[in-house]
């Protein structure tokens, strides 16, 4: 491994469900040494990639997320996005995502939770499976057919005993997708949540994004929020310039 490659392999230790590691615990995910991960990690550190938390185990920093916001797609996306994303969220007081997808998974590029909504673990910068999420069922749905029968071809992670992991059913849920416009999941990543997703187009009406709302099981139907959720969607993708929200004609080009 290049010196490179073993920095690489120090950040690629956390994920969604390694937030915060200890020293051996990087050591161990990344294969490197413990003196060679020592060293890294102490040059990442001064450089802003890790932080170190009070109980001594290592965290992603700061610096990760300020060159992440950089990402010309991604800042265009947010920066168009949020303040229509505020108001669908003051509106509907429900936690509210915005999604892109990122290989065979949706990375949150925006998240905004509400108080006392649906207790989810999505949040800024998180990735989940495409099969999953209420968005990246609608990411999946509009995809390429040979992605979505590699998506459907590889393992499937289960994550409740509600998550859809079987690929005919998924298809069914799919093509129900692209015919209304509409992905919805309940319980599929965390119990007594609803959540239901609609896309975002950009130029050339091509898919750029998908954005949905959760709430508690317990609440109000989420196609109640449905109206406010399409409202929103359609305002971020005439942002976008996306022929079907301005009216413009549509480009073959």
């Amino acid at each position: 491994m290049t010196a490179a490659q073993r920095a690489l392999a120090i950040l690629e230790c956390f994920d969604q469900d390694h937030l915060l590691l200890t020293l051996s615990e990087i050591s161990r995910r990344s294969t490197l040494s413990l003196s060679t991960t020592h060293r890294l990690i102490g040059e990442l550190r001064e450089w802003g990639a890790l932080d170190r938390v009070p109980d001594g185990r290592y965290a992603i920093g700061m610096r990760i997320l300020e060159l992440g916001s950089l990402e010309p797609q991604g800042m265009r996306l947010r920066e168009v996005a949020l303040p229509f994303l505020g108001d669908l969220h003051a509106a509907t007081n429900a936690n509210v995502h915005l999604s892109v997808r990122d290989g065979h998974d949706v990375v949150y590029v925006e998240s905004l939770h509400a108080r006392g909504g649906a207790d989810v673990l999505s949040r800024l910068g998180g990735r989940w499976p495409l099969h999953a999420t209420a968005t990246g069922l609608v990411l999946l749905a509009f995809a390429p057919l040979e992605f979505r029968e590699e998506v459907l071809s590889s393992p499937l992670k289960r994550f409740t005993s509600r998550t859809v992991t079987s690929p005919d059913e998924l298809r069914h849920m799919l093509a129900d997708v692209r015919r209304t416009g509409v992905g919805m999941v309940e319980d599929s990543i965390t119990p007594n949540c609803v959540s239901i997703g609609v896309p975002v187009r950009g130029p050339r009406d091509q898919l750029v994004a998908a954005v949905a709302v959760t709430v508690p099981a317990t609440k109000a139907s989420p196609h109640t929020l449905l109206p406010a959720l399409s409202a929103t969607a359609r305002a971020i993708s005439r942002g976008l310039g996306a022929p079907s929200a301005t009216g413009r004609p549509h480009s073959a080009a």
